[in-house]
């Protein structure tokens, strides 16, 4: 007599679940499971290649092969749904011959390449072939062999390896949005390849490397660098954009080697980005600095520690002497970790200023009072999936924040209903409803349209000031049409993204933006810098102190410290003239200042910046894998995280260098021995999240010189992907890909003609603040009367920010 079967739930209501036995194990699962859902959710291994849970089902590898009970064959576990009262074997005799069949079949081409193939020790053939597979070969006709493509800096690929999984082709299509593999061919002649022998452009690119379960597609970076077994893993999280993503950062003798994603359903899922999987080319950068240095009649030295703290202290206590506190600035990286945001603000108004901020690129200050406690995204990651209806307000989240992106494409996938108001026409993954794209002060007016139809359909009575400014506007077809979907569709949101933040008139946009959403009963929220949450909640900003404390004293912000130069700055991770909105006035600023003190990660290079000019001591500050700190993303998730490595030669921790630099100023209150007793002192779990602005105020007309005059055109200064950061500016490997062209003035056609200008001509454009020399690309994306030029990059960082400018062909 056989013996009683085992038990084993996969939690679901009973009502919606059915039983089934697995090698003897009563199992219960839902109804609709594939088989192999099942036996996972139950600890019973199935072997499998082209099965992956956040992919749809292909049935293509045949490995999963299973017997069921009163079936006629063996029958694939991922695409076989469970029925009640359903018994299976995965290790009876016809199940395990059925799956050696599979796996000799697939071995029939396979090269034998595991001693100098990268996936040797991580691989699932390699795994399953030592499981399932033969000693000896029975097949003696000629291999097939495939002509490697090159498709791109970040893929390396050897075809011959590849067995038709189709997981990266499926990848591209459902979770990316776009399909850059395809399998063309008939039979044994079928490949998997990019269409047209093109690149592969996606910027969640890399995730193939991960989802391949063989050696086809591996890291070109990382190619031939170590073996799996000689890595050592470390959790980390990703500074790089709003999402933190959740990271393993594997070395290997003290150096970043690779990095791969760490699961986290709440955060990034399984997927990464590939700023944050690539960027950590920069960490091993020939640019690193690795000492202190200080400029000693204009010669640059290197020096010990002591001294050049010592000399820091000098140059900020002599500006405090010459200047009062008011003489001192200090910037920090939206990138900096909560810790070293909160003793860079403490340092700071413990010399009696409030000059500190984080948020480089905004020029629109004049609603800091109303500002939430920091710049939520309104729900959590999650919920973004969940909503039918959502607007995108100067927002480009495909490049802002991939994996956040993700989550609206599924949303998008489901039937949501997103719309968009820009000033440039984004090229989104998923379909847009509605959308406008316009310039960005009459971006604006579309707000304010959107804002009087959503007041129409709901009988709302909308602000005085609202109605006062905007008497003469009329909502459009698209205007109407994306009220009707906010108004109708539930739960529906209004996100901000950078160009609504960098915009000249950001704190109008704001109002605005909120005003649609609380007339249409939708979400409001953010998707902002980096850590920039981590940035408001630790008082790293003029107004207010950590936990949204009213700041004593309060200060200026970043632009009005670049604006009327400071004596002395403290600058932890900046890089003025690349990482403000206006290159020329950071640069101005930096060049007028009696002092300067960089904490950077890298050695200023003049082709770059011009830091080795007015910079007076390096500080070698330890970047996010070589310190401990805390990220907090835009759903206000704090995530802590230790350093993978040790300082490279002599870099430390920033908030090291800060607690120092505060006790030889003689400071109170720098005492702290470890990173744990700086996370003692925050004080920001009392917070509750919100983006809802306080009490706001429209700007009455454009600041004078924003609108641009007849014969100019308006520049639209954006953050290329691969630009956001110094980390990211240093990632070489990334700087070769197609989403990181050569800086340009992009000109729709139209606005070309007029300015007698075709696509390669040279131009020189001239701003305010300065001018650069720079080719034209016509581009359909750009409104008329506006030109698209990239900041963040040495060849327009001597331009100013969002305004007005000049194009004179280099013929003129």
């Amino acid at each position: 007599m056989s013996a009683k079967p085992e038990t084993v739930s996969a939690a679901a209501p009973a009502a919606d679940q059915v039983t089934i036995v697995v090698d003897g194990k009563k199992i219960q699962v839902r109804k609709g499971a594939m088989l192999i859902q099942a036996t996972d959710a139950a600890g019973v291994y199935i072997p499998r290649f082209c099965y992956h849970k956040k992919l749809s089902i292909a049935a293509s590898c045949r490995m999963c092969l299973v017997e069921v009970e009163k079936a006629p064959k063996p029958m694939p576990a991922c695409a076989t749904p469970v029925a009640d009262g359903m018994i299976v074997r995965t290790r009876s005799d016809k199940a395990r011959a059925a799956q050696q069949g599979v796996m000799e079949f697939l071995l029939i081409n396979h090269p034998l390449d595991c001693p100098v193939c990268d996936q040797g020790g991580e691989c699932q053939l390699q795994d399953l072939a030592l499981g399932y597979g033969k000693d000896v070969a029975r097949f003696t006709e000629p291999k097939r062999a495939v002509v490697d493509k090159d498709i791109g800096p970040l893929i390396a690929t050897e075809m011959t390896r590849c067995i038709h999984c189709t997981r990266c082709v499926r990848f591209g299509k459902e979770i990316a949005g776009v399909m850059e593999f395809g399998g063309l061919g008939r039979g044994d002649r079928t490949e998997i390849r990019t269409f047209l022998d093109g690149s592969v452009n996606s910027e969640l690119s890399g995730n193939v490397i991960d989802l391949c379960p063989v050696g086809a597609l591996t890291s070109k970076p990382y190619r031939y660098s170590a073996r799996p077994w000689e890595l050592r893993g470390r959790a980390s999280v990703a500074p790089h954009d709003c999402v933190g993503s959740n990271l393993t950062v594997q070395t290997r003798n003290g150096r970043v080697l690779r990095v791969l994603p760490r699961e986290n359903e709440a955060v990034n899922e399984c997927w990464l980005s590939d700023r944050d999987r690539f960027s950590y080319e920069a960490l091993n950068s020939e640019e690193r600095l690795r000492a202190p240095m200080i400029r000693v009649n204009g010669m640059w030295e290197e020096t010990d520690w002591n001294t050049a703290i010592e000399f820091t202290a000098q140059g900020l206590k002599q500006a405090l002497k010459t200047h009062g506190p008011d003489g001192v600035g200090a910037l920090a990286a939206p990138g900096a970790t909560l810790e070293e945001f909160y003793l860079l603000q403490k340092l700071v108004r413990a010399l009696g200023s409030g000059n500190v901020d984080h948020r480089l690129r905004q020029s629109d200050f004049s609603d800091d009072a109303a500002m939430p406690p920091f710049p939520w995204l309104g729900q959590a990651l999650a919920d973004l999936e969940q909503l039918a209806a959502v607007l995108l307000v100067g927002a480009d989240p495909r490049r802002e924040a991939p994996l956040l992106n993700l989550r609206l494409r599924k949303a998008a996938l489901r039937g949501a209903c997103v719309m968009a108001v820009n000033a440039v026409d984004y090229d989104f993954n998923y379909k847009i409803a509605h959308k406008t794209v316009t310039d960005p002060l009459k971006l604006l007016e579309r707000l304010a349209g959107v804002a009087k139809a959503l007041g129409a359909l709901k009988g709302a009575e909308l602000p005085a000031p609202f109605t006062a400014q905007y008497r003469d506007v009329a909502p459009t077809e698209t205007d109407q049409a994306m009220a009707r979907a906010l108004a109708e569709r539930r739960p529906a949101a209004v996100l901000l993204g950078a160009l609504a933040t960098s915009h000249p008139l950001s704190a109008s946009v704001r109002a605005l933006a909120q005003l649609v959403a609380e007339t249409a009963g939708a979400r409001f929220g953010f998707i902002p810098e980096a850590d920039s949450a981590a940035g408001w909640l630790a008082g790293c900003v003029p107004h207010r102190g950590p936990a949204g404390k009213p700041a004593a004293p309060a200060g200026r912000n970043a632009a009005a410290m670049l604006r009327e130069p400071r004596q002395a700055y403290l600058l932890l991770g900046v890089e003025p003239e690349l990482d403000g909105i206006s290159g020329a006035r950071a640069l101005a600023a930096m060049q007028a200042a009696q002092f300067v003190a960089m904490l950077t990660t890298f050695k200023p290079s003049p082709f770059r910046t011009r830091a080795v000019e007015y910079a007076d001591v390096l500080l070698p500050l330890a970047p996010f894998t070589e310190t401990a700190g805390t990220f907090v993303n835009a759903e206000g998730r704090r995530q802590e995280f230790n350093g993978a490595v040790a300082p490279l030669g002599q870099a430390r921790p920033g908030w090291k260098i800060l607690r120092v630099l505060g006790n030889l100023l003689g400071l109170s209150g720098f005492e702290q021995a470890d990173i744990e007793d700086v996370r003692r002192e925050i004080d920001t779990g009392a917070v509750a999240p919100t983006a809802r602005l306080g009490a706001w105020q429209l700007s009455a007309v454009p600041p004078a010189g924003l609108a641009a005059p007849s014969g100019q055109v308006l520049r639209i200064a954006e953050v290329p992907m691969y630009a956001v950061d110094a980390i990211t500016r240093r990632a070489a490997s990334l700087q070769k890909t197609a989403a990181n062209p050569e800086p340009a003035a992009c000109l729709n056609a139209a606005q070309a003609e007029r300015l007698k200008l075709k696509d390669g001509d040279g131009v020189l454009v001239r701003m305010i603040e300065g001018d650069a020399r720079l080719k034209v690309v016509v581009d359909a994306r750009v409104p008329d009367g506006c030109v698209l030029i990239p900041a963040g990059c040495p060849e327009t960082a001597t331009l100013g920010g969002h305004g007005p400018a000049t194009i004179v062909g280099e013929g003129a």
